[in-house]
């Protein structure tokens, strides 16, 4: 702080001599001063400076920017012009991934600048919201992006930036090979746009723990960012879009594998001490895989997607990251709730003078479970105002206060845990009455308990309050704007067929509206599939199983070989959709005869084919 303010006070002698100066990050930016009260430092291991200049132009605002110095931001640069042009050739190609690419400038050996994206957090900061294991909870990110996006069509413009970016991110991290990912250098704005930040290591040079690699997974793709994807903790069919969109996005850039080959062929003398013979190419090349189809590099791709969102690894290391950087985290820091975009008191929201928990709800949005309505009465008689919080967040009240103060001085919260049935009507019922005393002893605490800014905070209505006053919440499930209704009991198979050389190729790629098994659980279903006819049973091919879900994702190719074009017009492919059930008979979820000569199989054939009982398919 101290070596800080006196390079502060430098600068600020430098603008009193001449004026103003153009930055090194972009000649367009010209400035006249700096901003001390808004300059900081980052808590990382080259403890980068957080600078705000002022700008020439009296409308424009403060220009932030990072200095680093001790980090050679040549391989920065390179990395980032490495992604600017994998979006331009995304763009090209009709598919905008809503890239963030900021400007970074290496101003001298070991030091530079870097843009500062604004209104954006990084995921560590988002996730220790929810606590020191925040990284291991799926809920993070999406109450983040509901707390800055109240409305619901905000929301859902989030997420759909969320599922492009995410999905931009995943490929190119991949195929750079970015090291290093932990949750203090991903970041996500509060419009959903997700980028990487901080690219010191790359080309698979990752940090190790002795001979254990630190970056276990293929890329950063976790739990709660599916959570954002699919709307809950549940397969939806944002999910397929999702690994479509990666599959798509992946297989563009392979189509100019000698481009990045060539350009970062010509950077090996720079220097660069990660870039600096023909294995780090060799490292492109393998992630690439031009020598395989674009068929085979989606099924590729799409069991990466799944190595990365089953890797444990991935958010232990976020979690030793939390660990790490809470010896910096300053005492002061007093805690706020991870639901309300902003702090309310007493002094601006006015006294609150009676609080009642009047009813519970079922609430399917953005997951299964209860809301309770609390009627809030302040001072003012004809101020009364309505609140809905879940059982969560009344915990993260009482976790947060404990922080505050001494157990004595708070109300007991009532169990999470209830012995039996641990959802369900009744428990919702018994949760109102214990809520409904806690609540009443909080407002007539002590002063000093009753009075702060955190209970004032969770009882001031929040955009969904104003939203839902006065009507009642209609029950809508988690994915309702982007999945339509089937009309269909047995769902719908995407399958892409095509033909050539003699070979039958079927891809299975989606699967989406399933039903449930009749107890009510999701079904763990697999394809297979026959060509008809087959009186020897020689024809049948079979999927990976997916684990409970009603929307599964495969991605597989299935292949008949040595079947002439005469032969084939007289062919069914006959498909059926089974759960498998360990002991007990497989049960069917349904299925679809496709008669092959209806397809116009000169071209590849992609689309929705409806699953039924036994009948012949339309796509």
């Amino acid at each position: 702080q101290g070596i800080l303010r006196e390079g502060l006070e430098d600068v600020a002698q430098f603008f009193k001599a001449h004026g103003s100066c153009r930055l090194p990050l972009s000649p367009s930016l010209l400035v006249k001063g700096i901003v001390p009260r808004d300059c900081s430092y980052f808590n990382s291991n080259a403890v980068p400076l957080k600078l705000s200049f002022q700008n020439v132009d009296p409308l424009g605002e403060n220009i932030r920017v990072i200095f680093k110095c001790g980090d050679d931001l040549r391989q920065d640069m390179l990395t980032l012009q490495m992604i600017r042009i994998m979006n331009k050739i995304w763009v090209q190609e009709g598919l905008d991934m809503r890239m963030v690419i900021f400007r970074c400038f290496s101003t001298g050996r070991g030091r530079g600048m870097v843009e500062m994206i604004p209104n954006a957090e990084t995921l560590r900061k988002i996730q220790v919201e929810h606590g020191v294991t925040g990284s291991f909870k799926d809920r993070p990110l999406a109450d983040w992006l509901q707390k800055h996006n109240p409305e619901e069509d905000e929301y859902e413009k989030a997420v759909e930036n969320f599922i492009y970016s995410c999905a931009g991110c995943c490929v190119a991290t991949y195929v750079l090979g970015i090291c290093d990912r932990h949750n203090d250098n991903i970041m996500l704005k509060t419009t959903g746009h997700m980028f990487h930040i901080d690219f010191g290591r790359f080309l698979g040079h990752a940090q190790m723990f002795g001979n254990i690699k630190r970056d276990r997974a293929p890329f950063v793709f976790t739990s709660d960012m599916a959570y954002v994807i699919n709307g809950g903790d549940k397969p939806s069919s944002r999910f397929h879009d999702f690994v479509d969109l990666c599959c798509q996005a992946y297989n563009l850039i392979r189509k100019h594998t000698h481009l990045f080959l060539n350009l970062l062929g010509l950077m090996l003398s720079c220097g660069i001490p990660e870039l600096s013979d023909l294995e780090d190419l060799k490292y492109v090349y393998d992630a690439l895989r031009p020598q395989d189809s674009d068929a085979d590099a989606t099924t590729y791709f799409t069991r990466l997607i799944e190595s990365s969102l089953g890797s444990v690894a991935t958010k232990l290391n976020f979690f030793i990251h939390n660990l790490a950087q809470m010896k910096f985290t300053g005492s002061d820091a007093r805690p706020t709730l991870s639901f309300a975009p902003r702090t309310h008191t007493l002094k601006t929201s006015g006294r609150i003078r009676d609080v009642f928990l009047c009813r519970h709800e079922r609430v399917f949005n953005p997951s299964k479970g209860y809301i309770y309505v609390v009627k809030v009465q302040r001072d003012n008689p004809s101020e009364v105002t309505f609140v809905q919080r879940t059982f969560e967040e009344f915990q993260e009240l009482h976790n947060k206060l404990r922080l505050l103060f001494p157990s004595s001085l708070l109300p007991s919260f009532p169990s999470r845990f209830i012995i039996g049935r641990s959802r369900g009507e009744a428990v919702a019922e018994r949760r109102k009455e214990e809520l409904n005393g806690y609540i009443w002893h909080l407002i007539h605490a002590a002063p000093e308990v009753a009075e702060c800014d955190l209970i004032y905070t969770f009882f001031h209505p929040l955009p969904r309050d104003e939203k839902a006053a006065g009507t009642n919440l209609t029950p809508k499930p988690a994915d309702a704007t982007w999945a339509r209704s089937l009309g269909k009991v047995g769902g719908e198979v995407k399958l892409s067929i095509s033909y050539r050389n003699n070979k039958l190729f079927i891809m299975v790629m989606h699967i989406r509206g399933l039903p449930p098994l009749q107890d009510g659980n999701d079904p763990d279903p697999y394809v297979k599939t026959y060509l008809l006819p087959d009186p020897q049973k020689t024809t049948k091919r079979k999927t990976k199983v997916a684990r409970k879900t009603c929307n599964p994702t495969y991605n597989e190719m299935l292949v008949y070989d040595g079947i002439p074009r005469g032969d084939l017009e007289q062919r069914e492919l006959r498909l059926s959709v089974l759960s498998e059930e360990g002991f007990w008979e497989n049960i069917l979820l349904g299925e679809v005869g496709i008669r092959l000569r209806d397809l116009d199989l000169a071209q590849e054939k992609m689309g929705w084919f409806a699953l039924g009982s036994r009948g012949h398919g339309t796509l």
